[in-house]
């Protein structure tokens, strides 16, 4: 975090769970957008899913910038009892037409960088055709599928799957401060053909 601080700046920002910057959703796909935000927290309570859609002109890691706006930004549509180690960032660069998954320390046991890059696959061919409504939701619906996988294995084991996130039964350490990421780019590390 300190060298993101130091790339970035060490001041925490305010967002809506929903920003885009860059200024590509139409207007008739806005409430439909906030709408599958709401859905998968009517889905998993304890969490929250953010977007933020920028175009960036001298961003050298989508990645770093992700853990770096995980952690420092302040939602002001997110109930307080939703802490940002319980969310999960989906942030997507229109000009290098490339996309990155940031979450929380919490959601360790349940996400790692597979699942995550399978999310940011399945919607690859509609970040392509610049449909972000269709391209964010089957990511979103994606990360569904991981988390409940996720929470059925640690049903099973929760000493073993909760120890591989680097947590206890009595919750997350204090002391970590990491966030799981994934990246899905053109022409980048982590390519996807399409």
């Amino acid at each position: 975090m300190v060298h993101a601080d130091a790339v970035f700046g060490s001041q925490d920002i305010k967002l809506r769970k929903f920003s885009d910057v860059a200024g590509v959703f139409r207007m008739k796909d806005r409430d439909p957008m906030r709408k599958v935000l709401e859905d998968f927290e009517a889905k998993f309570p304890q969490l929250f899913v953010s977007v933020y859609l920028g175009a960036f002109d001298d961003l050298n890691s989508l990645r770093q910038y992700g853990f770096w706006m995980l952690n420092r930004t302040h939602y002001v549509d997110v109930d307080p009892s939703r802490p940002n180690s319980t969310g999960v960032l989906i942030l997507v660069d229109v000009n290098a037409k490339s996309a990155s998954i940031t979450f929380g320390y919490a959601l360790m046991p349940y996400l790692d960088e597979k699942s995550t890059f399978d999310a940011l696959s399945a919607g690859h061919p509609f970040f392509l055709q610049g449909d972000y409504l269709k391209a964010l939701k089957a990511v979103i619906e994606k990360l569904e599928v991981s988390l409940t996988r996720g929470w059925k294995q640690v049903k099973k084991n929760p000493i073993k799957v909760l120890a591989m996130g680097g947590q206890t039964l009595k919750g997350a350490s204090s002391g970590q401060e990491d966030a799981g990421t994934s990246e899905l780019s053109s022409g980048k590390e982590g390519e996807v053909d399409g």
